[in-house]
């Protein structure tokens, strides 16, 4: 009975831990990605898969560069929202990076002093402190999520990245509300938004230290293949997915919109990727719509 009982904790570890060995199961974050699957084809030997956690439940997937410290990607369902930000929710850091043990939560900054260990991981407070020119940028943004829980699981470290801040307030701030009223008004099912970076380098110092790294350029993907067939042409072509682009920067920040397989043609010469990059399942493709003659069987 030893080893059962063993397997059985060892298991209940596993499913629990925030820093998970795959996404394919609900309680490791499944449920955030197209069809369970993640993007295919990152090389991630050093990253760590984050099932971000809030409040004993499985919120996003974020896929997070421990020594860049920063997300590579976050992945994440869309809610329907009015479009309102919180800015009171705390900031929070994932201790799952840094030790194992634990409830799997993220957990908000303490007051007082943090150990080293936590700062060798991820991103800290004082990391983003004295810089002038960045903000933290969030990959999966509150302004996507409808649920205080979910909104608030938004507000960690290891969802945002160093973001010029004209960029930051101007041209990424209107691309995430321009997906949010599309989505809203026209994805009739479960949209699915992946957003990354790409980097260069280029690295925010803190202590004559190399700390966090600052994307060169921010991308997204989204996959709604449920979706207003009767809408207008200007929109339909928007669906079911779409991606866009831009450089993170003070000038020449415009977003692209452009094709997710654009996309990932583009992100194969910049990124540590293969050939078989592929951001959604299948390329999220639509199932094609039942004849109007076999609606009565359904």
């Amino acid at each position: 009975m030893q080893p059962l009982l063993g397997s059985l904790l060892l298991s209940a570890v596993v499913v629990h831990a925030t820093v998970v060995e795959d996404f394919n199961h609900v309680e490791r974050c499944k449920d955030s990605l197209y069809m369970g699957t993640p993007p295919r084809g990152i090389i991630s030997t050093t990253l760590k898969k984050i099932c971000q956690r809030y409040a004993d439940k499985p919120r996003y997937a974020t896929l997070y560069d421990s020594k860049q410290r920063i997300p590579i990607y976050s992945a994440y369902t869309f809610k329907k929202t009015e479009g309102d930000r919180r800015v009171d929710y705390p900031w929070m850091y994932e201790p799952q990076l840094a030790e194992i043990d634990g409830d799997g939560n993220m957990q908000p900054f303490p007051q007082g002093y943090l150990h080293m260990k936590f700062e060798d991981s991820q991103a800290v407070l004082e990391d983003y402190s004295n810089v002038v020119m960045y903000e933290r940028g969030h990959l999966n943004p509150d302004q996507h999520q409808s649920d205080p829980h979910d909104r608030a699981a938004t507000y960690t470290l290891t969802n945002v990245v160093p973001q010029v801040r004209e960029f930051n307030i101007g041209p990424w701030r209107e691309h995430e509300e321009r997906i949010r009223i599309r989505l809203n008004n026209y994805c009739r099912g479960v949209a699915f938004i992946v957003t990354g970076v790409t980097t260069a380098g280029h690295m925010i110092r803190r202590h004559n230290q190399d700390r966090v790294a600052i994307p060169e350029e921010m991308w997204s993907a989204y996959c709604c293949t449920e979706y207003d067939r009767n809408a207008p042409h200007d929109v339909r072509i928007f669906f079911p997915s779409h991606a866009a682009l831009a450089k993170n920067a003070k000038e020449q920040n415009a977003v692209h919109e452009l094709s997710v397989q654009d996309l990932e043609i583009y992100l194969k010469n910049k990124m540590a990727v293969d050939q078989n990059l592929q951001i959604f399942y299948d390329n999220c493709i639509s199932p094609s719509p039942l004849p109007q003659y076999l609606h009565h069987t359904i």
